[in-house]
């Protein structure tokens, strides 16, 4: 399983995969406790392959930093619970992304990674860390054929419809208006 299919739902504890689709949503899986709940297409959820964490430099994709947590631990549990003090998540982060930005990066957030790592190992799913991203390809050559057509000027040209020059009558002057 991928990372695609594991999901954060917002108000609710732990981390979810997805089961199946419905007409108003779909049906989860909890890591917790294996429990089905059926999520409303509105509901605030976050899928844990898009997620990044700020770097000084770039925004780091979650698949990385969860994967740094797995080298440091050696794929086992992490020595520390999501539930220690802030300074304690924070020298631990550091150790994993030395150059995380404390600005942007909230000790909740640190809390979110080592739950999320922890449920993951727990789960056996680990494995799904080294899977590479399947829809990343097909995006990107959706983009580059979107740019392209983009870029070209005869493309842009039959795409977009000329303006009439003018209506009939719309350019005669009216006479009626000038006697000299």
């Amino acid at each position: 399983m991928s990372l695609d299919k594991i999901l954060s739902i917002s108000g609710k504890p732990g981390l979810y995969k997805i089961v199946t689709q419905t007409r108003s949503g779909f049906v989860a899986e909890s890591l917790l406790d294996n429990k089905r709940i059926t999520v409303n297409i509105h509901s605030n959820v976050s899928v844990l392959s898009e997620i990044a964490m700020y770097t000084l430099t770039e925004e780091v994709p979650l698949r990385e930093v969860l994967k740094k947590v797995r080298e440091k631990e050696g794929g086992k549990q992490t020595a520390i619970s999501h539930k220690d003090s802030k300074d304690k998540l924070e020298e631990y982060f550091f150790e994993v992304l030395p150059d995380y930005d404390e600005d942007r990066v909230y000790p909740s957030d640190i809390k979110k990674v080592i739950q999320w790592y922890n449920m993951l190992q727990t789960n056996d799913l680990l494995s799904a860390l080294d899977e590479a991203p399947e829809d990343k390809s097909n995006a990107a050559k959706v983009d580059e054929a979107q740019s392209k057509a983009t870029s070209n000027p005869t493309t842009i040209k039959n795409v977009v419809p000329k303006a009439s020059a003018s209506k009939k009558g719309g350019s005669t002057k009216n006479t009626s208006a000038r006697k000299t």
